[in-house]
């Protein structure tokens, strides 16, 4: 993290003397190319960078250091391809296949001889050492260049570090705004607006269906939190109290299970809600910013989904139960069930199917249907919905359990 920020610090004065480097560079490059090779390849300024690694990465390089002064070089690299590209148009293309570690003493010295030549060309825009340096290591700035052979249309890259402690670059300046934001208040965005959050057993989760009403613990009727990519804002709100609902509270609730309740049902999962994609002005945004309360109305005509571990589970209309939010569920988001089951549901499953096998004897004469699933007897439930969820969908923290 501490290199990312140093980075991002020193790219952000390079992108300031990005036009200084492209005005001054590219044209001194070019023309010692076309000087010493003749017209027949352009050089095009790719990029310019402090880190070499990403720039080298899986390419072989012909690196030629030339000094400067006592404590000075520059670097010519020259990628394994672009050497290719040069020497085939200067001595054409050769029999064999070509190998970076392989060049003869012409072809090296044709290639050392260019990079001389482009150091006269380019070091005109170094500025003199200064006469009290003690430092023997300085930061570099690498220019990438793509070379290209302009009949064959091949490109290969080409690079120049040069010592960023002789550079003087001009600095772009900016000469502040250019445009008052209020000419942009009415330009809509789509915002996510999150409603809060309350733990849930999960046997509440696998039961839960259409018209249940789920209260948020974690939620405020007067605070809602807004998010626009990595930005999050508390905004403060006018609850709408037309979506106010009494609810009573019914006893044994909590003991739904009863006795067939199992470790996993107990397990508390963290439950959210946020409104489908919301549609905002740059104004109300600034509004946001400036801590007055916004009027949303427009919101609670929107959706809300539930989510667990950042999977949906339901949506549903938003409601306001005492001084909290809640969710009244209309639809319930299916889970595609999966193969795998907890190693202690997977042994009561065998040993249910086992007591089946013993107490139904199944007719040869019975038809398919008979065979593959006996019907429920009357007075029994039939299948609940709880397969409708599956527990390894949910990646559970320790303190859940």
């Amino acid at each position: 993290m501490i290199n990312q920020k140093i980075n991002s610090i020193d790219y952000k004065e390079l992108y300031a003397q990005y036009n200084w480097f492209a005005k001054t560079y590219p044209p001194a490059v070019q023309a010692a190319c076309d000087e010493f090779f003749l017209p027949g390849f352009q050089f095009i300024l790719a990029g310019i960078s402090k880190n070499i690694n990403t720039l080298m990465d899986k390419d072989a390089y012909f690196v030629t250091k030339i000094r400067i002064d006592k404590l000075h070089d520059m670097f010519f690299r020259t990628s394994e391809k672009a050497v290719e590209i040069i020497l085939d148009k200067i001595l054409g293309k050769p029999n064999s296949r070509f190998n970076l570690n392989k060049l003869t003493d012409l072809e090296a010295k044709i290639i050392t001889a260019f990079n001389d030549y482009m150091f006269n060309m380019t070091s005109q825009f170094l500025s003199p050492a200064p006469p009290t340096l003690k430092r023997t290591n300085f930061d570099v700035v690498h220019l990438t260049f793509l070379i290209k052979d302009i009949e064959k249309n091949r490109v290969a890259k080409f690079i120049i570090t040069l010592p960023e402690e002789l550079l003087n670059p001009e600095t772009v300046v900016s000469q502040g705004d250019k445009f008052d934001y209020g000419a942009f208040s009415t330009s809509i965005i789509n915002v996510s607006v999150k409603i809060g959050s309350t733990k849930f057993k999960l046997k509440d989760v696998k039961n839960i269906e259409v018209d249940d009403i789920v209260v948020f613990d974690n939620s405020d009727i007067n605070h809602m939190v807004i998010k626009f990519k990595d930005y999050e804002k508390e905004i403060n709100l006018n609850p709408n109290l037309g979506l106010v609902i009494p609810v009573e509270n019914e006893e044994g609730e909590d003991n739904m299970a009863g006795e067939n309740s199992s470790l996993w049902d107990s397990i508390e999962v963290e439950m959210g809600a946020q409104f489908d994609t919301v549609k905002i002005t740059l104004g109300d945004l600034k509004k946001i910013e400036e801590g007055l309360v916004v009027d949303l109305t427009s919101i609670y005509d929107n959706k809300v989904t539930l989510s667990v571990e950042n999977k949906p589970i339901a949506r549903g209309e938003l409601v306001i139960v005492n001084d909290r939010y809640g969710v009244k569920i209309d639809e319930v988001i299916v889970q595609t069930p999966t193969n795998e089951l907890p190693s202690a549901e997977v042994q009561q499953s065998n040993g249910l199917e086992d007591e089946l096998n013993d107490s139904f004897e199944i007719n040869d004469n019975s038809n398919s249907q008979s065979e593959s699933a006996p019907q429920p007897q009357q007075g029994e439930q039939p299948a609940s919905e709880e397969d409708e969820f599956d527990y390894s969908d949910f990646e559970l923290e320790d303190e859940d359990i």
